[in-house]
């Protein structure tokens, strides 16, 4: 459907408050859909936006993100309607998501693929949790 020829960059978003071996894993699967991985970690405004209070403040958070090896490139989120633009300005071929996300970003199908991705409840945070 659709075209990539420069390589294919993979766009996920989070809070990534408390990186383990389970978001490790989950940033390992991400990494195998294309050949950059790019992860947009939420500001400690947006975060509590979401209603949620890392205990790790965003610019802790965003170097432990920079600092695995299966992350290309660390942005900011910090609103809920960038990511459109950001799968436009950083020509993302896939749009991926744990599979808690799922419907909730088929919008984004016009511009690239999107991703629920199947993750176990270990690779989020208690806090980060929803329920329902």
């Amino acid at each position: 459907m659709f075209d990539f020829p420069h390589g294919r960059a993979v766009l996920t978003y989070g809070t990534f408050d408390g990186l383990g071996p389970a978001q490790s894993d989950l940033l390992r699967q991400l990494s195998r859909l294309g050949t950059e991985l790019i992860v947009g970690c939420s500001t400690d405004a947006f975060a509590r936006s979401k209603g949620q209070t890392p205990i790790m403040p965003y610019a802790d958070r965003r170097r432990l993100l920079e600092s695995c090896r299966f992350v290309s490139r660390v942005i900011a989120e910090d609103d809920w309607n960038q990511k459109r633009t950001d799968i436009v300005n950083y020509d993302v071929c896939v749009f991926a998501m744990g599979s808690d996300w799922t419907g909730r970003f088929d919008d984004l199908g016009d511009v690239t693929e999107v991703r629920y991705i199947t993750q176990p409840a270990r690779a989020l945070a208690p806090r980060q949790r929803r329920t329902g």
